[in-house]
């Protein structure tokens, strides 16, 4: 393994990442909408429309253009899992995108964060598959400052509040167990998603930046698990992030390409 222009260059691996002929450019901005709402409220909001890009499996891909030939702003998504959201990260880097703003939903693991209310996983404890094989060198990766105070603005000029600290990711669903929700609660960590420490630990290992802004849909803190899936709370959260994240990737000025 080899390092050039700051990022790293796998020089064993059997299968890259790459570009086929009829792929089209990502935006040096992109968005990963990790629900299907929350990916349908953006394109809804940015006017985005749909294009193809085969790599991207069941997820879907769209752009904003502005009357030039490249993409003003790519959103990407859903992905259900590290596997499939980091071949889909890994797929829109190969394509051009430098800059990650990420938005979906997480479960609470603190009484006093509720559904509907909006998180910022500055980093988060791996508990996933994938991460491991994206080998970094120095601390756990975390979200980048810039991109995380664009956010907070952003949401702050709405007067919508948001938590700040360390979540929980894993695959296992169904082995959320209460020992292990509790263990964490108790040590500050704020929510469980199934994706974010891996795509952090891809968008360090490819050198571009990536921050997040999450909606509780579920609470696990109590003895029984609190879904609200359905509920006005979350339609109403999930629209707040979803118009402090477009307005944060605007005001945040144009993304350098390359």
């Amino acid at each position: 393994m080899t390092r050039g222009s700051g990022k790293i260059v796998d020089d064993d691996v059997l299968i890259r990442p790459s570009r086929g002929r009829r792929d089209p450019d990502a935006a040096p901005d992109l968005i990963l909408g990790m629900t299907d709402p929350m990916l349908a409220r953006l394109a809804a909001e940015s006017g985005a429309k749909q294009v193809s890009v085969p790599g991207l499996g069941p997820s879907r891909a769209y752009e904003v253009r502005r009357g030039t030939a490249r993409p003003r702003l790519t959103l990407a998504g859903p992905f259900l899992g590290a596997p499939q959201a980091v071949l889909g990260l890994e797929k829109m880097i190969v394509l051009g995108a430098r800059r990650i703003w990420v938005t979906g939903w997480c479960g609470s693991l603190q009484p006093d964060l509720c559904i509907g209310d909006l998180v910022d996983p500055v980093d988060a404890l791996e508990d996933e598959g994938t991460s491991r094989h994206y080998p970094l060198s120095g601390p756990a990766p975390r979200a980048d400052e810039g991109l995380r105070r664009s956010l907070a603005t952003a949401l702050e000029g709405r007067g919508v509040s948001i938590r700040s600290g360390r979540i929980w990711s894993t695959d296992a669903v169904y082995r959320e167990t209460r020992g292990k929700v509790h263990a964490l609660g108790r040590v500050g960590v704020l929510a469980v998603d199934m994706e974010m420490s891996a795509l952090l630990t891809v968008a360090a290992y490819r050198g571009v930046r990536l921050a997040g802004l999450l909606v509780v849909s579920d609470e696990l803190f109590d003895r029984a698990w609190r879904p609200g899936f359905s509920s006005p709370a979350l339609r109403d959260g999930s629209g707040a992030a979803v118009k402090a994240i477009l307005e944060a990737v605007h005001a945040h000025g144009p993304a350098p390409e390359g």
